[in-house]
C-alpha cells in the first residue's frame, strides 16, 4: 500500500490541488489528511474536491483550525471518512486516529482524557490486524517536535496512546517548523508529515 500523508493545508486550494497532483503521480493508493484543513473555517471550497478529482480514497481528522462538524461536512461531501474517534482497514492496514488540540484553538480543543478514549476507540476495531497507523494533529509529548516550538506542548494522551498501542506509524503534523521530522519511540515510527506532504510504503 501506498500512502500520501499531508496536513496544515491552511485552506490553500493551490497547495490541495499539488497535493492531489502529486497523488496522482505516485499512484498512491490512500490519501491521509492530519488536520487543519481550512484557515479558521474561513472556506472549504476547493479543499478535498481536488483529490475526488483524482478518485483517491482520502481519511481526514480535524486540526484545531476546524470543527468536527466541518471535518464531517467535507468528508461527507465529498464521499470520504472522518476517522476521529474511529478507525478503517484497507488490505491488512487498520488505520485510526483522533484529531483537534489538546492545547490551543480556535475550535475542536479535547481534554487529554478525551483524546486517549477517542484513540481507544479507534485501535479497539483494528487492533488484530498486522499494521496499524495512528493519525493526529498533535504531537506526543516527549518527541523532537516538542525542540521546535514554544508555544505546543505535546500531547500526554498521544504519547500514552504510542506506548500502549505501539502502532507502525503515527502520522502527525500542527509543528510547521518540524515539518519532515522522523523519530522512532519505542517501535513507533513517528512522522510529522507536514504541508509538502509525505509518500509512505506499507
Amino acid at each position: 500500500m501506498r500512502i500520501l500523508a499531508a496536513g496544515d493545508i491552511h485552506g490553500d486550494t493551490g497547495l490541495a490541488s499539488k497535493l492531489a497532483e502529486l497523488a496522482k503521480k505516485e499512484n498512491v493508493d490512500l490519501v491521509i489528511l492530519c488536520g487543519d484543513i481550512t484557515q479558521f473555517e474561513q472556506s472549504t471550497e476547493n479543499l478535498i474536491g481536488h483529490f475526488a478529482k483524482q478518485k483517491k480514497k482520502v481519511l481526514l481528522i480535524p486540526g484545531n483550525h476546524e470543527t468536527i462538524a466541518t471535518a464531517d461536512f467535507l468528508a461527507e461531501l465529498y464521499g470520504m471518512k472522518n476517522i476521529h474517534g474511529y478507525s478503517v482497514k484497507y488490505q491488512d492496514v487498520g488505520i485510526f486516529g483522533a484529531g483537534g488540540s489538546t492545547v490551543v484553538g480556535p475550535n475542536c480543543i479535547i481534554g487529554e482524557d478525551e483524546m486517549l478514549e477517542l484513540l481507544k476507540q479507534g485501535f479497539e476495531r483494528i487492533k488484530y490486524l498486522p499494521t496499524k497507523i495512528m493519525v493526529t494533529h498533535e504531537h506526543p509529548k516527549g518527541s523532537k517536535m516538542e525542540k521546535f516550538t514554544q508555544f505546543f506542548p505535546g500531547s500526554v494522551a498521544i504519547r500514552k496512546a504510542v506506548d500502549q498501542f505501539q502502532p507502525d506509524i503515527l502520522l502527525c503534523s500542527h509543528v510547521h517548523e518540524a515539518e519532515g521530522i522522523e523519530e522512532k519511540i519505542g517501535r513507533t515510527r513517528v512522522i510529522n508529515v507536514g504541508k509538502s506532504g509525505k509518500i509512505i510504503d506499507i
